[in-house]
């Protein structure tokens, strides 16, 4: 995206956290804002804010099918609007060991996660398409590269959506479309109040004392601070989408970490493969058909 040029952003998840932060740094930038979130009625000084500043927010709730789509096309082909740069950012966690997580909270948490951000980009990608030019950028999580324990429903979620933003990528670059996956450490955000505590269903006494429930006290306790400053973060997340900053020259990169939390994790996945390989490495070389 030529930095000079103004840009409409839409994001989801506005009402706090990142969705909010970024929302802030795209108006003072000077580009062109749709801000949205499940329950704007919930944050009226905020959509006031927005409106102020020259942006629009506007209710969506990812989970409905059909909103996500007839919102863009509404703004699209209605509105004459163009949606340069779609910013999946909605989301939450459940908090619970995986066996006692109920079909319904996985659902919920790959509706929020997955299937709304996929149906986002099912919806915009024919308008980017015919313009040869836009960004799809997916705000992922350290969770879906690298689990920890307590978040296997949210770390579910992030890691289906990693896995289809990194096809689409290799997909839309041909178009003139970039996929951008943001994977976030820890950051001093909201996501503590976004995080439903225990889940539904008891947990067996045998997790009594594990790391699970010593992580969940420290999240409910307070006592767990994260040290990424979410605003940094998404000023870096900015620079990368319209290549200025730290984004110059870089405008072709699909995957940014963020926090030095992620760099540990990042090197755990890289370690864990490499042992891998070193164990398997053999075998895995060694399991095909005679003769090919």
């Amino acid at each position: 995206m030529p930095p000079t040029k103004q840009l409409t952003f839409f994001i989801t998840g506005c009402s706090s956290g990142f969705g909010l932060i970024l929302s802030r740094i795209v108006l003072r930038a000077g580009h062109r804002l749709i801000a949205t979130s499940r329950n704007p009625s919930r944050t009226p000084e905020l959509v006031e804010e927005i409106a102020a500043r020259g942006g629009r927010w506007l209710a969506l709730d990812v989970d409905d099918p059909a909103a996500g789509a007839a919102l863009i096309d509404r703004l699209e082909r209605d509105e004459g609007e163009r949606i340069d740069v779609l910013v999946s950012n909605a989301g939450y966690a459940v908090f619970a060991p995986v066996e006692t997580l109920a079909d319904h909270e996985l659902r919920g948490l790959m509706e929020t996660m997955y299937f709304g951000p996929a149906r986002l980009v099912r919806a915009v990608l024919p308008y980017m398409r015919a313009r040869r030019q836009g960004v799809v950028v997916h705000v992922s999580s350290g969770a879906g590269l690298e689990g920890r324990e307590g978040l296997g429903g949210y770390a579910a979620a992030k890691a289906a959506m990693d896995g289809l933003c990194k096809v689409l990528g290799k997909e839309v670059a041909p178009f003139g479309v970039r996929v951008l996956n943001v994977h976030l450490g820890g950051f001093n955000t909201n996501m503590a109040n976004a995080t439903r505590a225990g889940g539904q269903s008891p947990w067996p006494e045998d997790y009594k004392g594990s790391l699970v429930e010593q992580f969940l006290f420290a999240i409910t306790s307070g006592k767990f601070v994260p040290e990424g400053d979410p605003e940094k973060a998404m000023q870096a997340v900015y620079e990368v989408i319209v290549g200025e900053g730290v984004g110059a020259g870089r405008e072709a990169e699909r995957m940014l970490p963020l926090g030095r939390d992620i760099a540990a994790r990042v090197k755990q996945v890289q370690d864990g493969y490499a042992h891998a390989m070193e164990v398997f490495g053999e075998v895995c070389n060694n399991v095909y058909l005679e003769g090919r």
